[in-house]
Formats: C-alpha cells, sequence, structure tokens
C-alpha cells in the first residue's frame, strides 16, 4: 500500500504527514488493519524499540466536579454511581503510589477531580509529591489537576513535579459541543503554561464521542503543534448517568486505526493507551501494543481496568518488554529539548507546525455497522483509593 510506505518513511524522519494522509488511515478497511498496523509498528519501534512504559492513576479527590464535560462521570449533574471523596492526605496518596510502583510503575499520575487547584490545592500537591518521591526513588510524577493559574505550574515545578497533563480531548470546532463550562481556548492555555514551566507537557484526546474522521485529525495536528511529550489517547467510557452513555461508537478495528493515525503523527512522542481501552480494544489490546508505547496499570480514575498481572502477561506474550526507571523514555532529541527547556522534537521537519499539503484524499471507506453496546464491560471502581479494598496493580 503506497501510502503506508510513505507514512513509515515520513515517521521515520520525523516529517508531519498531510492531513489526507491521516484522514485515508482512517478510512482503510477492516481488511486492511494489520498492514496498518505494522506499517505503524516501524514507526513505533524505531523510537521507542519493544519498551512499555507503565502509568499509575491515583484519584486524589473523586465526583464532585462544577464543570459539564459530557464524558465525564465527574461531571456537574452526573448520575453515574462512582465513587465519591474529597482530598487525599499525602500519605495516603504515597501509600496509593506505592502499589502501582511495585507493580512496575514507572510514572505516578495524580489526578483531581475540579474545574483548577486553587493555591492551596497547590500546595496541598506538591506536599503529596515530595512524599511519593520520598518513598519512591526514580519515579516520575505527572499531575493533572485542571486549568492552572499563573505560576502554578512553576509551583508544582518546584514541587517536584515533572509533568503536567491537560487533554484537549476534542476538536476545536467541537468543543462546544461537549463542554459548555470552560473553552477549548483555556485547555490550550494550560497546556502552554506547563511547556513554560519546563515540565513535561501531557495532553491528548478522547474518541468515540460520536466524532468524524476530520475531528480526530484536526485534535491530532493541533497536539502535534502545540508539542506534548506524551499523547495519551482514551477510548470513551460510555458511563450510565452521563449525556454520552449512548455513544457506542467504536471497533477494536477502529481504535487501533486511530492509534496508528496518532503514531504517524507523533511518531517520536509517547503515546499511550489511556482509559477504556478494555472496553472497546478487547482481546485486540496486545496489538496495540504495537502502536503505543506506554499504558496505564490496572484502574483508572472511576472506573476498573484490567488486572495489573494480566497487563504484564499482556506485555510479555506479545513480545515487549516493562521500561525500567533507569531507561529514559522520550528519543534522545527530546529528552534533550526538555532538558533544554526548547522545542526539538520536530527537527529536519518543516519547524513546529505542520507542513506539506496536496496529497490526495482516499476513497471513502463504507459505513460499518454500529457496534452492540457492551455496558457489561463498564465497571464502576469499587476497589484501591477511597475505599478499604486493596488495588488493583
Amino acid at each position: 500500500m503506497d501510502l503506508l510506505t510513505t507514512l513509515v518513511d515520513k515517521g521515520l524522519r520525523r516529517e508531519l504527514p498531510t492531513r489526507e494522509e491521516a484522514l485515508a488511515v482512517l478510512a482503510t478497511s477492516d481488511d486492511d488493519v494489520l498492514e496498518v498496523v505494522a506499517a505503524a509498528g516501524k514507526v513505533r519501534r524505531q523510537w521507542f524499540g519493544r519498551r512499555v512504559k507503565l502509568n499509575y492513576l491515583v484519584n486524589l479527590k473523586s465526583g464532585l466536579c462544577p464543570e459539564d464535560c459530557s464524558y465525564c462521570s465527574q461531571r456537574l449533574g452526573s448520575k453515574a454511581e462512582i465513587l465519591k471523596y474529597t482530598w487525599l492526605k499525602p500519605d495516603e496518596a504515597s501509600q496509593a503510589a506505592a502499589a502501582g510502583v511495585a507493580g512496575g510503575a514507572k510514572r505516578v499520575c495524580l489526578v483531581a477531580s475540579g474545574r483548577g487547584p486553587t493555591d492551596r490545592d497547590v500546595e496541598r500537591v506538591g506536599k503529596t509529591i515530595e512524599a511519593i518521591k520520598d518513598q519512591n526513588e526514580g519515579v516520575e510524577v505527572c499531575a493533572c489537576l485542571g486549568l492552572l493559574s499563573d505560576g502554578q505550574a512553576e509551583r508544582l515545578r518546584d514541587a517536584g513535579a515533572d509533568a503536567y497533563n491537560h487533554n484537549l480531548n476534542t476538536s476545536e470546532a467541537t468543543y462546544g459541543e461537549i463542554t459548555k463550562t470552560h473553552t477549548y481556548a483555556d485547555r490550550v492555555d494550560t497546556v502552554q503554561k506547563a511547556h513554560a514551566a519546563g515540565l513535561s507537557a501531557c495532553s491528548g484526546l478522547i474518541a468515540g464521542m460520536g466524532e468524524s474522521d476530520e475531528d480526530l485529525v484536526d485534535v491530532v495536528f493541533s497536539l502535534r503543534e502545540l508539542d506534548p511529550d506524551s499523547v495519551p489517547v482514551n477510548f470513551l467510557i460510555p458511563f450510565e448517568g452521563t449525556p454520552l452513555a449512548k455513544e457506542w461508537n467504536l471497533t477494536p478495528q477502529r481504535c487501533l486505526r486511530i492509534l496508528a493515525m496518532v503514531r504517524f503523527v507523533c511518531p517520536d512522542v509517547e503515546v499511550r493507551i489511556a482509559g477504556g481501552r478494555e472496553v472497546h480494544l478487547r482481546s485486540m489490546q496486545p496489538l496495540a501494543l504495537n502502536l503505543a508505547n506506554s499504558i496505564f496499570l490496572g484502574d483508572y480514575l472511576t472506573s476498573e481496568g484490567q488486572a495489573g498481572k494480566a497487563d504484564l502477561d499482556m506485555i510479555a506474550d506479545a513480545g515487549f518488554e516493562v521500561e525500567g526507571t533507569d531507561t529514559t523514555t522520550l528519543p534522545e532529541h527530546r529528552a534533550d529539548a526538555l532538558a533544554g527547556g526548547g522545542c526539538g522534537s520536530h527537527a529536519g521537519a518543516g519547524g513546529c507546525g505542520p507542513c506539506g499539503d496536496g496529497e490526495p484524499a482516499a476513497a471513502e471507506a463504507p459505513v460499518a455497522e454500529v457496534p452492540a453496546a457492551r455496558t457489561d464491560l463498564v465497571a464502576v471502581r469499587r476497589r484501591g483509593t477511597g475505599t478499604d479494598l486493596a488495588p488493583n496493580a
């Protein structure tokens, strides 16, 4: 397939594909999905070998969010029967993080529901980061606290945070259909604040919310322009009690095509399979490791994930290896750029913005049947942080 040959060549050179080429990946047929995975896998192995980075979520504050994000079980007005609790104490969060580190996680992601942190919240999270790092040598800590105000990213960096996560989620054109209480520009501003403060920026998307192929390509191209070091790809978990509970639009094959498109557009970036992989990729999860070099271990914020031991077995059985704390995740050119506070990720690709156009669009693929809803696969988290039960790690 000439398209895939072109995309592999561009990926190995860190050259941005055209939008038409990215759309063409999403338009490939299910019959060609193994070819797509094999091609994108060459790009993944060029920059990350066969390493898989494990990340572990600690939900510092669950539920009771004033924002109205339609996809979220913690949103304002959500009727999803999730765990609800206020801030964990630093020692409680550190204990939760230790379970993930013991399971092989290299990065701990500290997440709190809400529009954004107060200065007191930043101080609280700073103490939590300190406690985690004191007890877990070599662990990375990423904070995800919502929209940041001026100076807060710097304070988190000074407290020991390595990264900050804030997802764009969907295209700018459709963002207002998903959320009304803040804007797409607000999200972009927070990613830029994290980047400017010297934190490793982490920003991704949610697929399966009823968006078009054009929306998916738009958000991934926007992410490429923002130049995050890691791009989490979430697949919508349609929680009962949320506005998107009936959005069951994904098949395992479509999830693989989306991951492949992200890899081609962001060849040298840590691509992470995030929430929803068990629900939508199902038995095809091992194939997705050929596209992404990072996953979450165990449970998510408000839903349960695959057993931690099963994650480790899957990685080994698929011929991959868990990345250790003594290994730098990012390719040398990206790691050097982050250490220097500059952007060098697209050297040789015409700078940090999109480049190239004019390729013909691929023929439109046949419309696939809407998959049956698998509500049995959506398991609300009832263990780990906020409960008396052992975590899944």
